[in-house]
């Protein structure tokens, strides 16, 4: 069974991604684990071990936290009626990256499925900072939805990559598996700046090539254009349903994403994004 953790702060964008991911995984079997983490707005110790205590406070959020998360079950299973799907529900007194890594290292899981924004997340901010630390510190792949994205099948994929490292079976799985279970097709983008690849960049494609063998793919080479740029025209010209991106640090991941501003990387992310850890260990 796929181990699947989703974050919650009960917001209308997380339940959002909650959605896509049990449609996402309906014709498997999963566990999916129903995460909501609590802490007091002051968040420092000597508050910690004499107000919150002596106030109750700690034990007001925890009941909140676990109500919701009850109720949140409740609303899944009355929508989704899945017999291949078990939930289990997690409240947490911790901050959502420590909870998230304590997790991983009991019961590792195969995704993190969570909205890019919490509750109080603002227009012009493309990720909100929970989802930025999460995808820098999680262990295994990280699929951000976008506030008000509908579930639509990924039925193209969208996967830039400059070549530059030797792929792992293990890396590109979650990209195959995702293909295979929805009759997908991937479309690696490469954009060249006027040089021929290298001999390592050559033997990186065909390796990539070949651990994509039981899947439909087609590489695309664009010339002299901004990366960012790429992806936003090669959207324009094909319906993308899920961009994918591998975390690694040879890319330009951190540049572009890391940034607070959506002018500033000059294209809106409107689609579910998959950010795959480089640090996986080699099959």
């Amino acid at each position: 069974m796929k181990n699947i953790l989703l974050p919650t702060d009960f917001s209308d964008n997380s339940w959002n991604a909650i959605q896509y991911a049990v449609e996402l995984f309906k014709d498997e079997k999963c566990n999916f684990f129903l995460l909501n983490t609590y802490t007091p707005i002051i968040y420092d110790v000597e508050y910690m071990n004499v107000g919150a205590a002596s106030f109750g406070l700690i034990d007001a959020m925890r009941e909140a936290s676990e109500k919701g998360v009850s109720k949140l079950q409740k609303k899944i299973e009355k929508k989704y009626v899945n017999s291949d799907h078990k939930f289990i529900q997690i409240s947490s007194f911790n901050t959502l990256t420590f909870e998230i890594q304590e997790l991983s290292e009991a019961k590792p899981m195969d995704y993190i499925v969570m909205g890019t924004k919490g509750a109080t997340g603002l227009d012009e901010v493309l990720f909100g900072s929970n989802t930025v630390h999460v995808i820098k510190k999680a262990k295994c792949p990280v699929l951000a939805i976008p506030s008000g994205f509908s579930f639509e099948a990924p039925k193209e994929i969208l996967f830039p990559s400059d070549y530059e490292i030797s792929f792992k079976k293990k890396q590109v799985k979650p990209i195959v598996d995702i293909a295979l279970s929805q009759t997908s097709k991937v479309h690696v983008l490469n954009v060249s700046y006027g040089y021929d690849l290298s001999e390592k960049q050559e033997k990186n494609k065909q390796k990539l090539n070949t651990l994509f063998n039981t899947i439909s793919h087609v590489f695309h080479s664009v010339p002299d254009q901004n990366v960012t740029e790429a992806i936003s025209e090669f959207q324009q010209k094909t319906r993308v349903n899920l961009l994918v991106m591998i975390n690694n640090k040879h890319s330009f991941f951190e540049n572009l994403f890391f940034k607070s501003k959506i002018k500033e990387i000059g294209f809106h992310l409107n689609v579910p994004f998959l950010v795959i850890p480089s640090n996986t260990k080699k099959d």
